[in-house]
C-alpha cells in the first residue's frame, strides 16, 4: 500500500509552505492594519456547539462528527471559524465592544474532493463583533479588496453584494414562499456548480409551480452595477418593509467602499450558510472558474445562540488554498523557493569542522538563516545540494579560512567572492543582506 494521506488531504513539502506562509503573513499585515488581533480556538468543538447553526445539508454530511469511545460524548471537527468565534465572544463577555478579531486555521468539511475544493483547508477570516451599521460591513468589504490585491490580485476579480433581508423581503413575503424557503435558497447557492437550468429542477423537485419558478429564475439574473440594481429593486419592492431596509443598509455599505468598480449586487447571491442575517458577500475572480475565494456577511443572531442576547456581528472568510491554486495558474505565484536558508557552509575538509561550525552558529546568531553539511559529504556534493536548493551565498571554509579566522563568501547571483574576518559581524551582516 502506497503511503498517502485520505483523500482531500494534502501533504505540502517546503516551496509549497513557503509560499502559503509568506501569503498568509501579508493577511495578517493586512488585518492589523485594519486593527484586527489574533485569537485562535481548538480544533474540535462539542457538536452541540456546532449543531443548529449550519443548515441540514451541512450538519449530516459534511461535519466531521464522533462519538468519543470513553466518555460517549459527541465531538466534531471545527467546519469553519465563525461558530467557534460566537463559543468564544459568549465565553469572553469582557471584551470591550466593538471587538475586531482575525483568525488564521484549518477547518474540516466531508466535501467530495475536486479542484479548488478540499476536506482540511486553511480559513483566513476577520470579523467584527458589537457594530450593527454600515460601517461594520463597509470595513469587510474594503479589508477583503485590500487582501487580494496585497495578494497579487490587482484586478480580475468582483465582490458580488446581497443582503438576506432583501430575499426573505422578496422571497418569503412578495412571492409568498413560506416552509421551504431555505432550500430554496440552498438551490439557488448552486448556481454557479449546476448553472440556471440545473437550479430550475431543483426547484421543480420542491414542488414549485413553473410560475413561481419563472420568478424567482427572473429575480436571481438581476446582477450589476449597485446603484442601477437597487433602484430597479426599489422600485418594484420598495414598499416591503424589510426591502427598504436591506437597500438603505447596503447604500450605506456602498458609501464606504473604497473600491466601488469592484462591487456589484447579485441577486443570485444567498450564501448557504442559516446563520446570515444582513448584507452578504462574496469574491469570485474571473479567471480561473475556481468558485469563491472569499465570502461572508452578517450575522447578528448567531452570538445569541450562546449569550441569550443578542450581539451583532459582521466578517468574511479568505480561502487561502483557491487563491494559491488561482494564483498559480495565473502565473501570480512561483513555486521557485526551495528553501528559507540564505548561506550554505561549504566545508572543504573535515579537519576544519569546528571552525566551520563555529561559524555557523556565528552567522545564526546574526539573523542569517544557514546551513551546514551534517552528513560528512565532499565539497562537491555540498555544492551541489545548495545549487539544487537556489541558495544564494555559499560559505567556504577550508584552511586558509580556518588559520586566519575567516571565511570567504560566493554570492551564486553575482558572482562575486569576498572574504571577511568572523569578526567582523556587521561587515558580514551587510554582505549577506
Amino acid at each position: 500500500m502506497e503511503p498517502r494521506p485520505p483523500r482531500g488531504f494534502r501533504d505540502f513539502p517546503p516551496d509549497i509552505m513557503i509560499l502559503r506562509k509568506d501569503l498568509i503573513s501579508r493577511l495578517e499585515r493586512v488585518f492589523q492594519r485594519y486593527g484586527f488581533d489574533p485569537i485562535d480556538t481548538p480544533a474540535l468543538e462539542y457538536w452541540e456547539t456546532l449543531a443548529g447553526k449550519y443548515g441540514e445539508e451541512a450538519e449530516s454530511r459534511l461535519i466531521w462528527r464522533f462519538t468519543d469511545k470513553w466518555s460517549g460524548r459527541e465531538y466534531a471537527l471545527r467546519y469553519d471559524l465563525t461558530v467557534p468565534m460566537a463559543r468564544f465572544i459568549a465565553l469572553h463577555r469582557d471584551m470591550p465592544l466593538p471587538f475586531k478579531r482575525y483568525h488564521i486555521g484549518p477547518v474540516w468539511r466531508h466535501e467530495e474532493p475536486q479542484k479548488g475544493r478540499y476536506r482540511e483547508f486553511y480559513q483566513c477570516d476577520a470579523d467584527i463583533v458589537g457594530s450593527p451599521y454600515p460601517e461594520a460591513d463597509a470595513e469587510i468589504v474594503n479589508l477583503v479588496v485590500d487582501a487580494l490585491k496585497e495578494l497579487g490580485f490587482k484586478r480580475g476579480f468582483r465582490v458580488r453584494l446581497n443582503d438576506r433581508r432583501l430575499l426573505s423581503g422578496v422571497f418569503e413575503e412578495e412571492l409568498g414562499i413560506r416552509g421551504p424557503v431555505l432550500n430554496v435558497y440552498r438551490a439557488i447557492d448552486k448556481l454557479d456548480k449546476i448553472g440556471v437550468e440545473g437550479v430550475r429542477r431543483e426547484l421543480e423537485k420542491l414542488g414549485l409551480g413553473e410560475g413561481l419558478i419563472e420568478k424567482i429564475m427572473n429575480i436571481i439574473s438581476i446582477e450589476g452595477e449597485p446603484g442601477e440594481v437597487l433602484d430597479m429593486i426599489e422600485s418594484r419592492y420598495g414598499s416591503n418593509k424589510r426591502v427598504a431596509e436591506a437597500i438603505g443598509h447596503l447604500r450605506g455599505v456602498i458609501e464606504l467602499v473604497e473600491d466601488p468598480s469592484s462591487v456589484e449586487v447579485d441577486m443570485s447571491l444567498v450564501r448557504g450558510l442559516d446563520y446570515y442575517t444582513g448584507p452578504i458577500l462574496e469574491v469570485v475572480l474571473d479567471e480561473p472558474r475556481i468558485g469563491s475565494v472569499a465570502g461572508g456577511g452578517r450575522y447578528d443572531n448567531l452570538i445569541g445562540l450562546f449569550t441569550k442576547k443578542g450581539i451583532p456581528a459582521t466578517g468574511a472568510s479568505i480561502g487561502i488554498e483557491r487563491i494559491i491554486d488561482a494564483g498559480l495558474e495565473l502565473g501570480i505565484y512561483k513555486l521557485d523557493k526551495k528553501t528559507v536558508t540564505m548561506a550554505s557552509i561549504i566545508v572543504l575538509s573535515r579537519d576544519h569542522y569546528r571552525y566551520a561550525w563555529k561559524v555557523a552558529s556565528t552567522l545564526r546568531r546574526l539573523g542569517v538563516n544557514t546551513r551546514i553539511d551534517l552528513g560528512r559529504t565532499s565539497p562537491r556534493v555540498q555544492r551541489r545540494k545548495a545549487q539544487r536548493l537556489g541558495i544564494r551565498y555559499l560559505i567556504y571554509i577550508g584552511e586558509s579560512e580556518a588559520g586566519k579566522g575567516t571565511l570567504t563568501i560566493y554570492d551564486t547571483i553575482t558572482g562575486e567572492r569576498v572574504e571577511a574576518g568572523i569578526s567582523e559581524e556587521e561587515r558580514i551582516k551587510e554582505i549577506l543582506g
